[in-house]
């Protein structure tokens, strides 16, 4: 089972939803990085269920221990590991189903692979996993405004089901973090927030579930990040986004829309300004040939409506009999847009930080 991520800064992570505890192993960070503690637990917070009525119900802290790695807040370079306990388990809220192939869950393929699958919770498939993919980011943000300090990024709800916010690339450069998490549902406009929130509440009380997008802008990016010819910057960020659980589809820059452009269209015109090379557009969304030019990087990912829902269906069970599905009871988001926003800049912070290790050790000259 791969749970490693990353060439120079990596991270492995462990746990399963209703274990005892996740956490994460980060071999590669870079000694003499200061990590504040509070700061990874905010991550952990813009994360963790039991947030509003637009999130699951289960109530967990997620209070994040470091146990190896650091003394008096400085990395040593050593491997760090962080941990975080669960508390709110709930096994018998799964007894029912256990055997049952729950609808678009991992629950066959995780069986016909492995021939075990986890009986309470979704186990590794579970979004639970993603703490220790947070708490890994928090850090590698640290690392990177030590290095880096210009850097910044941003990730927001950009649309739910068919309400979308359409935002122009001057507008996105005018968030804040700041402003994004004020809001409930962690989109920076008030109005459009209001109303995808309507369409949420409306799912959760059918019993139904929703998708949507959420949109990530990297700005302040340095010229230069990114390997061919696999180790391309866009490929690596599709890759981390579509590693989160429910993230069905990647586009960078213009996306599947440039595919109704011409190339007159769509070409970024190169300029020059204070000596600075800069490009006219942005539709390569700041990569090109597999490299940063500079330019803002943003992107969108595409998130399935969450799997369990509490409506009936038709499926057959291990025994391959045909049963129909109805969860007596279970806590579970009608949409994860909202928690999964901390994720996706945790996993851009973690595909930045170790194509910045892999820059300066093949390219810096000083």
């Amino acid at each position: 089972m791969s749970n490693t991520f990353g060439r120079l800064f990596r991270i492995t992570t462990f746990g399963e939803s209703h274990g005892k505890a996740l956490g994460v192993v980060i071999d590669g960070c870079p000694s003499q990085v200061e990590i504040r503690q509070d700061m990874i637990q905010r991550y952990l917070d813009q994360r963790r269920p039991g947030q509003s009525d637009l999130t699951s119900p289960r109530q967990e802290k997620d209070q994040v221990e470091i146990l190896a790695g650091m003394e008096n807040d400085l990395t040593l370079g050593s491997p760090l590991s962080l941990l975080v306990r669960n508390a709110d388990v709930r096994r018998e809220d799964y007894r029912d189903v256990a055997k049952v192939l729950r609808p678009s869950h991992a629950d066959y393929t995780y069986l016909a692979k492995y021939g075990i699958k986890a009986e309470s919770g979704g186990g590794r498939a579970s979004a639970r996993e993603t703490v220790g993919r947070v708490a890994a980011g928090a850090v590698a943000t640290q690392v990177l405004r030590q290095y880096v300090p210009e850097l910044q990024m941003l990730a927001w709800v950009d649309q739910v089901k068919d309400i979308s916010c359409d935002f122009s690339l001057p507008q996105m450069q005018q968030f804040t973090a700041e402003q994004i998490a004020r809001d409930t549902l962690r989109c920076p406009e008030a109005k459009k927030s209001a109303a995808m929130q309507k369409i949420i509440a409306q799912a959760r009380d059918a019993g139904d579930s929703v998708g949507g997008c959420i949109a990530a802008l990297v700005k302040n990016c340095p010229v230069g990040w990114g390997e061919p010819v696999f180790g391309k910057l866009d490929a690596q960020l599709a890759q981390a986004m579509l590693s989160i659980p429910a993230a069905k589809g990647f586009e960078l820059g213009s996306g599947f829309a440039g595919t109704r452009l011409h190339g007159s269209q769509h070409n970024d015109a190169f300029v020059t300004q204070a000596g600075q090379v800069l490009t006219a557009s942005n539709n390569s969304g700041g990569v090109q040939g597999g490299i940063s030019n500079g330019a803002d990087i943003y992107f969108r990912t595409a998130f399935k409506p969450t799997s369990t829902i509490f409506k009936e269906q038709q499926t057959i069970n291990t025994e391959q009999q045909a049963v129909t599905f109805k969860p007596r009871q279970g806590r579970h988001d009608p949409c994860v847009l909202p928690r999964a926003v901390p994720i996706v800049v945790a996993m851009t912070a973690l595909v930045l930080v170790d194509n910045f290790l892999l820059h300066r050790a093949y390219c810096d000259k000083k």
